[in-house]
């Protein structure tokens, strides 16, 4: 199946059309700067144009970096806070004029990624953590997503971990890759007491850089950096309510139309510790 999938980052807007059942881009990605500052609207404008790029008229998926539930924005962190309450799905739909899901940025990255990419096939806890404008996690356990999690937001000594870690923030700070790491480190051990993931996937496009950093990592688990990179955020997107997503690494489209989303698997519903969401 072919779908339209349309990444949504704080610096940047891309898409491409993707084959769902083998988890590739169709056509070289189409970029466009994330408008700022990035309304609803001037979003909408830039959602539709790339659709337009690709004369595209079949179905999309779109991602968002905050809480989305039942197509509706929860939370912006690193876009207008006038997001907050608008039906993106019904948004997008009128400026593409295509039917569009919508879902968290990083929990598509951690779709596609448990499909194709590094997670394909782990049982277990797996985290993916997304590391660009801010910072994205994806939650699976035994192959289910447990979406909107959030991570970023977790403080950790006293700071939310995007501002510590986050690609921006090395940029910010000026840091080089050891000092930029020993701040990773720091935040991936509170993910570690927190959850106790079996693996870590580290994502965005940071993650292409991975040799850098990776001898100064300090991890109880193993980490890994993304397969797909930075165009794993469009092929999740992709996926979401097609076919192809009904294997491991899976999120319905319930979850981004109308509210309803797959239940958390037992270890889930019994209270695991969940991060403080973008607000």
């Amino acid at each position: 199946m072919k779908v339209l999938g349309i990444d949504i980052g704080g610096s940047g807007i891309k898409g491409a059309p993707v084959d769902t059942e083998r988890g590739v881009l169709l056509a070289e990605r189409h970029r466009i700067p994330t408008p700022q500052p990035a309304t609803p609207a001037a979003v909408a404008r830039v959602v539709g144009e790339i659709a337009r790029h690709f004369r595209w008229r079949g179905p999309v998926g779109c991602t968002f970096p905050g809480v989305v539930k039942g197509g509706v924005i929860r939370t912006a962190a690193n876009v207008d806070k006038s997001w907050i309450g608008v039906n993106a799905a019904s948004l997008f739909t009128r400026s593409t004029k295509c039917t569009v899901l919508v879902l968290n940025d990083a929990d598509a990255a951690g779709v596609a990624e448990m499909k194709f990419g590094r997670g394909k096939g782990h049982d277990g806890v797996v985290l993916l953590v997304t590391l660009g404008t801010g910072i994205g996690s994806a939650l699976f356990v035994d192959g289910v997503l447990v979406p909107n999690t959030e991570l970023g937001h977790v403080e950790v000594d006293g700071k939310e971990a995007e501002k510590r870690a986050s690609e921006r923030a090395k940029k910010k700070h000026d840091l080089g890759w050891k000092a930029w790491t020993k701040e990773l480190n720091r935040v991936l051990a509170v993910y570690e007491h927190l959850l106790s993931p079996d693996l870590v996937i580290l994502g965005g496009g940071i993650s292409s850089k991975f040799d850098e950093y990776a001898k100064h990592l300090v991890s109880r688990c193993k980490v890994v950096p993304a397969k797909l990179e930075n165009d794993a955020g469009i092929v999740g997107a992709a996926l979401v309510d097609r076919p192809a997503s009904s294997a491991r690494g899976r999120v319905s489209g319930p979850a981004s139309r109308r509210g309803a989303r797959p239940g958390p698997p037992r270890a889930a519903r019994r209270g695991g510790p969940r991060g403080r969401r973008r607000s």
